[in-house]
């Protein structure tokens, strides 16, 4: 019979690229018969040889194949996992340079999106380069064709579960774990309904948390026993959103972290937000704190204020903190946190919706002078919209800490140019080595 299938198409020829910078993703930067080509695996000052992957009429993407002429930035990977697994995208550059390109994407989004720059650059936040991660989640699938259970993160660019045996930025005594789990999970009888392993550090043994889309045997509840024994860690079983992540049965844990200069420890549950990086948070709420320029008369609000994770260190050294965020089990554990660090009588905190305000909305808050604004990706931009200007005198000084260059340059631009603050300074703080994330944080003040 006639083979009729098509035949493959031949793989596009390389082409020798100029990479002239690198941008907020990590990617290399070059020009080529009049369009910009994103190169995979490029960095600033390099020429390689690269393969087109995906043409559009206004860019194109490509992958290094080889490199011609290296950057004296970089450096050889750490992690044998690198280019697989979807994590850790920029290992291949030396960690200094990382932070350089981090601090020149925050400051090309203030000017080109926020139409403004700071006043001041502040010194980059940095901490530990490896085994930083606090908190992960981890997939987990059976595929016979590659042996058996993984447990690791996706690979790059899919939603196939990486053959992952360790990872540089899990803290050792984690890494150390990606096998026994495959191990463990092999031996389940609901192997194949238990997607996802989250694994949450505090100031004691690692919380892993099982999400359990069947209830486990006793069989199963033996071995993760067993489990937790032998590796000391303890578990929890979820079997349907985060809120339901309970101990094993019989069990019950406690999960905390401290933040040492201020003598303060915060309770949370494993699916609850913290940062992933403890080293990092604590320098950042120290600069916050000092940025802040807080007085006995102070009285801060902390919007975003999740656990209480800046409201406590604030509440310390202010008349009045007053914590907004829109998880009502937040805002629990936030008032937890403040009576067991004995600072309730210094706090006040309110569940709300903070992407939707009136415009009114500050009028009705406890007076308030200062404020301190740490938004997830989105930004705060209708928390910006709804603030005084800066000439009523009402808010002496705003530090804005942000996971997104572009929301909070989005937000700047109305800080400064509708409600008149200054843009006093604005730094990166590296909560993400090896990845093109971008923690900052800025300052304004009324002018």
């Amino acid at each position: 019979m006639k083979n009729t299938a098509p035949p493959k198409a031949s793989a596009a020829p390389l082409l020798t690229l100029a990479i002239e910078s690198i941008d907020h993703e990590g990617q290399g930067i070059a020009r080529r018969d009049g369009k910009t080509v994103f190169v995979e695996g490029g960095l600033a000052g390099e020429i390689v040889a690269a393969r087109t992957t995906r043409s559009k009429p206004s860019y194109d993407k490509a992958t290094v194949e080889q490199v011609l002429k290296a950057s004296a930035a970089r450096v050889s990977p750490a992690c044998p996992h690198f280019g697989v697994c979807g994590g850790c995208g920029m290992q291949h550059l030396d960690a200094r340079a990382q932070l350089a390109a981090k601090q020149r994407v925050l400051e090309d989004n203030l000017a080109h999106i926020g139409n403004t720059q700071a006043e001041q650059i502040f010194p980059p936040i940095e901490g530990p380069h490896w085994g930083y991660r606090h908190r992960a989640r981890l997939s987990v699938r059976h595929v016979e064709k590659k042996g058996g259970v993984l447990v690791g993160f996706h690979e790059k660019r899919s939603s196939y579960v990486a053959d992952m045996r360790e990872c540089r930025v899990l803290p050792p005594a984690v890494s150390a774990l990606l096998n026994p789990l495959r191990d463990l999970v092999a031996g389940l009888s609901i192997r194949d309904r238990a997607p996802q392993i989250e694994y949450a550090q505090g100031d004691a043994n690692p919380k892993l948390v099982l999400r359990n889309l069947e209830p486990p045997t006793d069989a199963d509840l033996d071995r993760l026993r067993a489990f937790a024994a032998q590796h000391n860690v303890q578990w929890y079983l979820q079997p349907k959103g985060p809120e339901t992540a309970q101990p094993l049965p019989g069990e019950t844990h406690t999960l905390a972290y401290r933040l040492d200069e201020f003598g303060l420890r915060f309770a949370f549950q494993p699916t609850e937000f913290t940062q992933v990086n403890p080293h990092i948070n604590a320098m950042l709420v120290r600069r916050a704190v000092r940025l802040l320029a807080l007085t006995p008369q102070d009285r801060v609000g902390d919007l975003f204020c999740g656990l209480g994770n800046f409201t406590l260190p604030i509440a310390q050294r202010a008349a009045l903190t007053f914590g907004i965020e829109g998880s009502a089990g937040l805002i629990t554990r936030a008032r937890e946190n403040a009576a067991a660090n004995g600072l309730a009588a210094r706090t006040d905190f309110a569940v709300a919706n903070l992407f939707e305000i009136a415009d009114d909305w500050f009028d009705h808050l406890p007076k308030l002078n200062k404020l301190l604004i740490d938004p997830p990706r989105d930004g705060a931009l209708a928390v910006v919209k709804a603030l005084p200007a800066a000439t009523t005198g009402r808010l002496e000084r705003i530090v804005y800490v942000s996971c997104s260059p572009s929301t909070l340059a989005r937000d700047a631009a109305i800080l400064v140019h509708e409600k008149g603050y200054r843009l006093r300074g604005a730094g990166v703080a590296n909560m993400f080595p090896h990845t093109a994330h971008v923690e900052s944080i800025a300052l304004f003040t009324a002018r």
